[in-house]
């Protein structure tokens, strides 16, 4: 969770700099062409300066929410967040393995699955030898869980 963290620190850096540097610098240009009715260049930057405005605070919004988390507060025992699980899916008749991440670092090519995607939900709170039955936009999966590796475990590298 500390990556991404100081991932949206660092793009809540580079948002705020264009916003208080880069934007301002823009405008002005613009303004000096004269008549702003007609002016593209001017209204070009006061959209980026909009959107710029609403992207920084849904990325502020999304540090409280984070920063709120209590590592303390995940089960040693049940599925969770930063939990690598290892699952047969009976549907594929394959062994799998899962890491439960953020939203931001999800990554379903090199297994990292969101706590807020389909199977992410539906293995939450489930225990070692669980079977979850799973609707994703491919179709109905169950799944058995084989291993479990909650935040507090070392677990393997899932790539």
């Amino acid at each position: 969770m500390l990556d991404v963290t100081k991932k949206l620190e660092e793009q809540i850096r580079a948002l705020e700099h264009e916003l208080t540097t880069e934007l301002p610098a823009e405008i002005k240009r613009a303004v000096a062409l004269g008549d702003l009715s007609e002016n593209a260049e001017y209204h070009s930057a006061k959209q980026r300066q909009e959107f710029v405005n609403a992207h920084l605070g849904q990325l502020k919004k999304r540090m409280a929410e984070l920063s709120l988390v209590d590592l303390r507060n995940i089960p040693n025992d049940r599925v969770g967040f930063g939990s690598t699980i290892v699952v047969f899916d009976q549907t594929k008749e394959e062994e799998l393995t899962y890491k439960l991440v953020t939203s931001e670092e999800s990554d379903v090519t090199k297994g990292l699955i969101s706590t807020t995607s389909p199977i992410g939900r539906a293995l939450v709170g489930k225990q070692l030898g669980d079977e979850v039955t799973v609707v994703t936009p491919n179709g109905k999966r169950i799944l058995e869980i084989l291993k479990l590796y909650t935040i507090h475990d070392v677990a393997p590298v899932v790539e």
